[in-house]
């Protein structure tokens, strides 16, 4: 096949040493600290980028207040949660391991399918959004037949640098974290002589209706998704020391990232609450520097929606790669590439899922899938707090400094949010939502049919991994 399967990580989750299945040594260069601290950075912002709706939802002052408070009540949680986990369980494949280990394969079964498909869905995204940004550039890629071969160009190239090594992707995010966060160190320092810290305690405009449905889900999808980078556990060096710094690290540059230029802007012009739509800071940079960094901004978009795609690639194939080492999806579905040593089957199914949705109006699906990704952060909450009870002893080299009430506290103020997200989805996304996974159940059943009655190869016989 081109490929050979990778060896099993560190922490064998479910085999016993002597039930190890046979492997073939593929030189992988490992995460540095640098490079995990930017991939967890891409997964979760890459940049200030979407933030303006908070303000255009709900005013300056509760936008600033978001940002300061949901990373405490959200982001830390999950992280932390991360943190903890993924040292435990170093492997491929993160949160998919958890939920196997906390309350069986079902359920680890459908927290795989409910993070992949977010995960892909989401992946699809990426190439539209850059095409959209240069289309200003270029007139010709804005419709038609050249908008889709656009968007599927730039898909395959992307998913290409993926393949030729998680480290590449790992310098890749550095080098693309810094250059689409420099114009926004430049916007911030040229507002500083502008500022007004009087307009950062407007509670909007009058007349303005706050939309918090639209301020609620802007803050939780632009502090979200610190649990995607726990996929890559069995690729980190010495993951027990570096997830928790990398994790640490992370947080801060997220949080200053959005904070810093969302103050800087707001103290520097008047608010014209209706403008404060997704795209805004480009036209702030034109307005408070000039065309230049308009232009510097919109280049920084674009390099962005690129480390985001990275980002997600990785998380998504080598959530496919731990799935197949689990024996929760066939084996083939953990070939490695020879040369590079990427999982270039999960790469390629992934690929071909976003081409595929990429063509198609999404925007339902995408909340749906975004209702999957709740269902998912349930489910993870629970096998964390699960797992406490259930491994009392397991060796946690990183564990989050509470115990019984205040683990509980800590999951459940997140996990509100979450219902709520669910709470006030509409019909249709209940309805797809629902197919969606059923689809998944069916998968599992599939998948233990074909496992017991031997039609497809998987990583053990050890009928524990599916019964």
């Amino acid at each position: 096949m081109g490929a050979s399967r990778s060896p099993p990580p560190s922490y064998p989750p479910f085999l016993d040493d002597e039930e190890q299945p046979p492997t073939t040594t593929a030189t992988c260069k490992k995460l540095s600290l640098l490079h995990l601290v930017f991939l967890i950075y891409f997964e979760v912002a890459g940049g200030p980028y979407g933030e303006e709706a908070a303000v255009g939802a709900a005013g300056p002052l509760f936008a600033i207040l978001g940002y300061l408070i949901f990373p405490f009540i959200w982001s830390m949680p999950e992280a932390l949660v991360t943190a903890e986990l993924a040292t435990t369980f170093p492997g491929n494949g993160g949160f998919v391991i958890w939920a196997h280990k906390a309350f069986g394969p079902f359920w680890g079964s459908q927290m795989g399918f409910w993070k992949l498909l977010s995960g892909v869905i989401n992946l699809a995204s990426y190439p539209v959004l850059c095409i959209d940004y240069l289309k200003l550039i270029f007139p010709i890629i804005s419709s038609g037949f050249p908008r889709y071969l656009a968007i599927l160009f730039l898909t395959l190239f992307l998913s290409f640098l993926n393949y030729t090594g998680l480290t590449v992707v790992g310098y890749t995010s550095v080098c693309l974290g810094v250059l689409s966060l420099s114009p926004f160190v430049v916007l911030s320092l040229a507002s500083i002589p502008k500022i007004d810290a009087k307009r950062w305690i407007n509670l909007g405009q009058k007349g303005s209706q706050k939309d918090w449905r639209l301020f609620f889900n802007t803050l939780f999808w632009n502090l979200n998704f610190w649990d995607n980078a726990s996929t890559l556990a069995g690729e980190v060096e010495q993951p027990q020391k570096t997830f928790p710094k990398a994790l640490f690290s992370a947080g801060i540059l997220t949080c200053l990232g959005y904070l810093i230029p969302l103050l800087a802007t707001i103290g520097a012009t008047p608010l014209d609450q209706e403008q404060w739509v997704d795209g805004y800071f480009a036209d702030l940079a034109l307005i408070i520097a000039g065309k230049w960094l308009r232009i510097w901004v919109e280049i920084g978009a674009v390099l962005s929606i690129i480390g985001l795609y990275e980002a997600q690639m990785s998380s998504c194939a080598y959530q496919m790669l731990g799935m197949a080492d689990i024996g929760i999806v066939p084996s083939s579905f953990g070939a490695r590439s020879k040369r590079f040593g990427t999982p270039w089957i999960g790469i390629l199914v992934s690929t071909l899922i976003a081409v595929a949705v990429s063509c198609l109006n999404f925007a339902n699906i995408i909340s749906s899938v975004n209702f999957l990704y709740s269902l998912g952060m349930l489910l993870e909450f629970a096998s964390f707090l699960w797992l406490r009870v259930k491994l009392p002893t397991a060796c946690r080299p990183y564990k989050v400094p509470l115990s019984g009430a205040g683990l509980v506290v800590m999951c459940l103020v997140p996990s509100i949010f979450l219902v709520y997200v669910m709470v006030v989805a509409n019909k249709v996304v209940y309805l797809v939502s629902v197919l969606l996974s059923l689809v998944g159940v069916v998968w599992y059943f599939l998948m233990k049919v074909c496992r017991s009655r031997r039609w497809i190869k998987f990583t053990s016989s050890d009928d524990q991994i599916l019964d």
